[in-house]
């Protein structure tokens, strides 16, 4: 299974016995997975219907349900006409004419606008005959969805897995850089101890001692091996069979506490932009994972 975007938008349609019953199925993002189901009145019973099959199909992000009866052209049975309620209306709108003494324009559009005049005919449809249509619809329009999601998703891991390369290449000029600090810190030394009258030779046991616990306070090669991994780690959670998305989340807190600690630690400007420049790629990646399921 392909990474998905939590964005996505689906709809099916079912018919049985003359009445099409219509599904569409919106999806934005969440952490946990929300269902919100409109259904017509009469079929309320099967809100938690609805969102067991949901939760089959979607594990993550707010999903929007409308299920509606969609009106067919049944012909003239398909609407009543209430022609004692019209002609109360008229009589009733005539004598106030009348009384205001002003001209009864009273047109036939007037008398069919008004409530009850001219209704739907609907005939009621028991809950249990309603579901095997309207459970039809509803897997056709989260396949939708879910082919949607797929293609988004699709775009996300592509965005990601580019932007994990250039996280993989500073991470490896931050490595190959990290190795010369120790030694250019033992020339700045030397070069101050110089330039104050102070020349010490290269294996006095003072300068020697200094370099090592320099060395040891700049180390960052635990924080490299560690990066590497998540980088190793997070290509995993991207082909996974299962959503990673708050697993993907998780490992990106651990990227960023890597990160923080190389700037703190190193001393070295060209190592700096090089971790400024990874966290942005890194920023950039969390806004997309945002988005995954």
């Amino acid at each position: 299974m392909a990474m998905k975007s939590m964005t996505g938008f689906g709809r099916g349609e079912a018919q049985r016995s003359g009445v099409t019953w219509s599904v569409e199925c919106s999806s934005v993002n969440r952490k946990q997975l929300e269902v919100a189901v409109n259904l017509p009145r009469e079929l309320s019973e099967l809100e938690n219907a609805v969102r067991t099959e949901v939760s089959t199909a979607v594990s993550r992000g707010r999903v929007n349900v409308a299920v509606r009866r969609e009106t067919g052209s049944a012909g003239a049975e398909a609407v009543r006409v209430d022609q004692d309620l019209a002609a109360h209306y008229y009589h009733a709108m005539h004598a106030l004419a009348l009384k205001l003494d002003v001209p009864p324009n009273i047109t036939l559009t007037d008398i069919t606008r008004l409530p009850g005049v001219i209704t739907q005919a609907q005939a009621e449809i028991a809950t249990e005959d309603a579901w095997p249509s309207v459970q039809e619809a509803l897997a056709a329009a989260l396949k939708q969805l879910n082919t949607m999601r797929n293609a988004e998703g699709a775009s996300l891991r592509s965005d990601i897995e580019a932007r994990l390369a250039i996280i993989e290449s500073l991470l490896e000029s931050i490595r190959a850089k990290a190795a010369t600090v120790p030694e250019h810190q033992r020339k700045v030394l030397r070069q101050r101890l110089e330039d104050a009258g102070l020349p010490l030779p290269l294996d006095d046991e003072r300068l020697v001692k200094e370099i090592a616990l320099f060395a040891d306070r700049t180390d960052i090669s635990e924080e490299l091996t560690r990066a590497a991994s998540h980088v190793q780690q997070f290509r995993s959670y991207l082909a996974s069979d299962t959503p990673a998305g708050r697993s993907l989340d998780f490992l990106l807190q651990e990227f960023f506490r890597e990160f923080n600690t190389m700037g703190s630690k190193c001393n070295n400007a060209e190592i700096a932009h090089h971790v400024v420049t990874a966290k942005t790629e890194l920023e950039k990646i969390r806004e997309q994972v945002q988005n995954a399921e």
